[in-house]
C-alpha cells in the first residue's frame, strides 16, 4: 500500500488525465511521488524529470499560467431548471450536479410537462398546445393562457438546451480523446496499479494534451525525452508495468505485445464504437458545410471547429484501431476495410502562409479526396479496400505504410523537452501575464480590438 502522500499525489496525477495540465506540473508531481515512495531514480530518468520540473509553476517566481488547465465544458441548465422549479409545482430543487446530467433534465421535462399535459418532443408552438377547452377538459383550466404559454415556452427551450448539452458534452468527450486518447476513461484503481506505469500515462497524456500552436510547419509531438526516460523504466522491469493501462495512450507493437487476447479484444471494441461515433459527427459536419475536399481550406459556413476536433479525434482513434488489428493478426480484414484518414480543415491564411514559404496542400490531402468518406465505409454502403488505399497513395507519392494510410505508424523517437508555450489564440507569448492581457484585449482573435492591447502596452 502506497503511504498516504504518495496516494494523493497518484489522485492527483489521475486527476490530470482529464485536464489540461502543463506537462512541466505533471513531471513535479511524478517527482514527488518518487520521493514519497523512496524511490531512487536512474540518472537519465532524474535527468529528464528535473529538466521538465524546474519550470514547473510550483518553482516560478510567479506560479502563474494564463492558459486554462481543462477542457471547455458546456454550460449546464442550471438557469433552466431554476425557472422549472418556479414554475411548476411537481419540480423540486434540482441539485447542482444534475444541471449537467442529460437523464436528470430530460426527466424534469417530462415530469413538468404532465402538469400541462404536454407530451415530451410536442414542441409545435401552433399545433402541440392546448386551448382553453383543452385545458379545461384535461383538468387544468384554471391555468390561464398566459400561464400555460409560458410553461409550454420554457420545456421548448429546456428541451433545445437538453439537445445542445448533449452535443456539446459529446464533442468534448471527442476533444478529449483525440487528445489523450482512452487516458481519461482509465479508473483510479487500474491507474495507480503501478506508479512507474502511472507516472508515464500521466506524463504522456499531459503532453498530449497540449494545445496546437499557429505555425505552418508540423505540431511538437508527445513523445518527448522524459516520457521516453519514463517508459525505459517500464522497460526494464516488464513484470511489474501496468501494460494495459499503458496501452490506452501508447499502443506501440512492443506494448501491445505484453497484452492478453482479451485485453486487446476489449480495447478494440471499445476504438470500434469510438471510430462509428466520430464518423457520426463528421458526416454532420459534413453536410452542414461546403468543405472542398481537394483543398480543405475553410470557407464561411463552414463548422470548422467540429470538423477539426472530430478529425483528430478520427486520426487518434484510427491510429489506436490499426494497431490492435495489426497486434491480433487481423490484416485479412483490413484487406478488406482499410477506411482512409480525415485531414483537418486549414484557415486560407494558412494555406496562403504555406505556399508564400514554398510548400502546399499536403500530400494526404489529395489522397483523402480520392477515397469514400469514412462514414461510408463504416456503414458498408462503399467499399474501401486496402489496394485501393495503396493505388491512391501511389498517384500522390505517398507512402501508404510510412504515412499510416495502410498499416500502423512506426513507433515514435524521442524528440527533445520544449517548455509549454503560453498561447494567445494560438499565437506564443513568453509571458503568461502579457498573454492575459492580449487575450483580454481580443489580439490575434480577428475580432478588432488591437486598441485596447496597444493603449494598455
Amino acid at each position: 500500500m502506497p503511504s498516504p502522500h504518495a496516494e494523493q499525489l497518484l489522485r492527483e496525477l489521475h486527476a490530470s488525465l482529464g485536464l489540461r495540465k502543463r506537462p512541466e506540473d505533471i513531471a513535479q508531481l511524478i517527482q514527488d511521488l518518487f520521493a514519497a515512495r523512496q524511490v531512487t531514480l536512474d540518472p537519465a530518468a532524474a535527468e529528464a524529470l528535473e529538466k521538465a520540473s524546474e519550470h514547473s509553476l510550483h518553482r516560478l517566481w510567479h506560479g502563474y499560467t494564463s492558459m486554462l488547465e481543462d477542457f471547455a465544458r458546456p454550460v449546464g441548465a442550471q438557469r433552466q431548471l431554476a425557472r422549472a422549479t418556479a414554475l411548476f409545482a411537481s419540480v423540486p430543487a434540482i441539485p447542482e450536479r444534475a444541471c449537467d446530467d442529460p437523464a436528470e433534465i430530460e426527466a424534469v421535462i417530462r415530469r413538468a410537462g404532465e402538469e400541462i399535459h404536454r407530451q415530451y418532443g410536442e414542441n409545435d408552438f401552433g399545433l402541440d398546445r392546448l386551448n382553453r377547452a383543452e385545458r379545461a377538459e384535461a383538468g387544468i383550466g384554471e391555468v390561464s393562457k398566459r400561464q400555460y404559454n409560458k410553461r409550454f415556452r420554457l420545456l421548448r427551450r429546456m428541451e433545445a438546451k437538453l439537445a445542445r448539452l448533449v452535443h456539446e458534452q459529446r464533442r468534448r468527450e471527442v476533444t478529449m480523446t483525440g487528445k489523450g486518447a482512452l487516458a481519461h476513461t482509465l479508473s483510479y484503481e487500474l491507474f495507480a496499479a503501478d506508479p512507474d506505469s502511472a507516472a508515464f500515462v500521466a506524463y504522456l497524456t499531459a503532453r498530449a494534451n497540449m494545445r496546437s500552436v499557429f505555425t505552418n510547419g508540423t505540431q511538437r509531438r508527445p513523445y518527448d525525452e522524459v516520457a521516453d526516460a519514463l517508459f525505459l523504466r517500464l522497460r526494464a522491469a516488464p513484470e511489474q508495468a501496468n501494460w494495459y493501462a499503458v496501452a490506452h495512450v501508447h499502443p506501440t507493437a512492443e506494448v501491445l505485445g505484453h497484452l492478453s487476447d482479451e485485453e486487446l479484444t476489449r480495447l478494440l471494441v471499445r476504438w470500434n464504437g469510438f471510430l462509428r461515433s466520430v464518423a457520426e459527427l463528421l458526416e454532420d459536419a459534413w453536410n452542414r458545410s461546403r468543405i472542398e475536399p481537394a483543398s480543405m481550406i475553410v470557407r464561411r459556413g463552414d463548422d470548422s471547429s467540429t470538423w477539426n476536433q472530430a478529425a483528430q479525434s478520427w486520426s487518434t482513434a484510427r491510429a489506436h484501431w490499426f494497431a490492435l488489428m495489426t497486434e491480433l493478426g487481423r490484416e485479412d480484414f483490413l484487406e478488406r476495410v482499410c477506411p482512409g484518414k480525415v485531414p483537418r480543415l486549414m484557415a486560407a491564411d494558412v494555406a496562403y502562409w504555406h505556399r508564400r514559404s514554398g510548400g502546399g496542400l499536403h500530400p494526404d490531402t489529395y489522397v483523402w479526396a480520392e477515397l469514400p468518406r469514412p462514414w461510408e465505409v463504416l456503414r458498408g454502403e462503399k467499399e474501401c479496400p486496402r489496394s485501393l488505399v495503396e493505388a491512391a497513395c501511389k498517384r500522390n507519392g505517398v507512402d501508404p505504410v510510412a504515412g499510416g494510410w495502410t498499416a500502423p505508424r512506426p513507433a515514435a523517437q524521442a524528440v527533445r523537452f520544449s517548455r509549454t508555450p503560453e498561447l494567445v489564440h494560438g499565437v506564443a507569448v513568453a509571458d503568461p501575464l502579457m498573454a492575459s492581457a492580449l487575450r483580454s484585449a481580443g489580439v490575434f482573435s480577428g475580432r478588432g480590438k488591437r486598441a485596447a492591447a496597444e493603449e494598455w502596452l
